[in-house]
This record gives C-alpha cells, structure tokens and sequence, in this order.
C-alpha cells in the first residue's frame, strides 16, 4: 500500500517525507486556505520535496473551466495530479486531461457506481471518502471493498483505488486488508501509526538496561564508523 499525506503544510511534508514512508501527498481548496498561502507557491514546493504523485484540485466546476485550471496545475510540475469532483463536468474533464496524458484524481466518491464511472472516465485514482460515510452511519470500508472487488474484475481498469477521509490508524489497516492500492492520511494519523505502548515500554526497558552497563556505542569526540556498504555508497 502507498501512504500519500493530506495535507499542505509544507512543514509537515518536509518532516514526515524524511521517514522515507511518504509515495505522495493530496491536497484541496480546504487545506491550501489554512496556509494563507498562495496556491501555485505552495504546489511548487510540495513538488520539490515529494517526487511521487501531488494531488491538486481545481476550484471551477464546469468543463472547460476545470480543463483550463487542470492544465495551468499540471503545468506546475511533472508530479502533479489533477483532482477533479465526481460529476459529469469532472468526469468530462477527467476524460480530456487523462487522454492528454495528464494523472487525474477523481474526488468526493461515496458509491460503487461512481468508481465505475471514474475507472471508465479514465481516472488514475478514485478518492473513496471512508470517514465522511461512517459519520453518517454508512460502511466506508464496504465501499472500499466493493470497488476493489470490481476494478479486479475489469483488466482495463488502470484506477487505483485511493482511500480518502482516514480518521484513524484502523482505516488505514482494514483498507490494506481489502487490497485498497492507496491511503491518503493527515500527519496525525500517520504519526499515530507509529504509537504502541508495548514499544514505548519496550525501548524504555532497554535504555534503562544499557545505561547501567555505563558503556558508550560511539565515544565522545569519536566519528561514527559506517558500514562497508555505507563507505561504498558514500565515495560513489
């Protein structure tokens, strides 16, 4: 599975894309306005620290329009994908970018019905919003497995199926289960990922244990000694 991070908080994406577990990031209008921040500044950036896939959402909701700011998007950097709205204006738009060769992220999906509709559109990615049906009493994650189910039974179908509106580590771990190619989480989520009290108590036994032991790994004023292959790859 793919994390992509949702957010555009430069910050955030500076420090979690140092974990090397960050394949992309997804953001929208909502996100963008909480920096205060230009737009197209803010995307720039967020392409030079993330090489993988940007999600990028145009703000019109008719054709031509969405194809006009889709391209202006896309014109940003090579990684940039354009989010478009479950309609037939965006799904219009998602067929003329996709056939530009330009990625397309199909957002607000909260049917089966509508994945199908997104895969045959052309849609790189289809943004499932789990969190956003389980407030409403529904099943997300059912949705999450019916268009699995579907899109592996249609070859054809290049969309993969990326898991939006993650409220917790669990989304995230069931939508694996169900096959789901991509989970788009915010930075809270993904730092929560990390969270066990059973490591905490672990790593604080051990600590505890090598500190009586008064030894030092790497002496003070000592430089740390790199590996064989470490020293390779540095004096390539």
């Amino acid at each position: 599975m793919k994390f992509f991070i949702d957010t555009a908080d430069v910050a955030e994406i500076r420090d979690l894309a140092a974990t090397g577990l960050v394949d992309g990031i997804t953001t929208n209008p909502s996100l963008v306005a909480k920096t205060g921040r230009d737009f197209i500044e803010v995307l720039s950036e967020i392409c030079e620290i993330v090489p993988g896939p940007i999600s990028a959402e145009v703000a019109a909701v008719e054709t031509e329009a969405m194809l006009a700011e889709g391209r202006r998007l896309a014109s940003v950097a090579g990684n940039v994908v354009v989010k478009v709205p479950l309609t037939p204006d965006g799904l219009k738009a998602c067929r003329a970018l996709s056939d530009e060769g330009i990625g397309v992220n199909v957002t607000l999906c909260f049917s089966a019905a509508q994945a199908i509709l997104a895969a045959k559109a052309g849609a790189t990615y289809i943004s499932p919003f789990v969190g956003r049906l389980d407030d409403i009493a529904s099943d997300g994650l059912a949705l999450i497995s019916d268009i699995v189910e579907i899109y592996e039974c249609y070859p054809d179908f290049t969309t993969e199926v990326l898991v939006a509106s993650v409220r917790h580590p669990m989304h995230v771990v069931d939508a694996a289960k169900l096959g789901a190619h991509v989970a788009t989480v915010p930075p809270n989520v993904l730092r929560a990922m990390f969270k066990h009290p059973l490591t905490d108590r672990g790593l604080e036994a051990f600590l505890a244990d090598w500190a009586k032991t008064g030894q030092s790994i790497v002496g003070d004023g000592e430089p740390a000694a790199l590996s064989p292959a470490a020293e390779e790859r540095r004096r390539a």
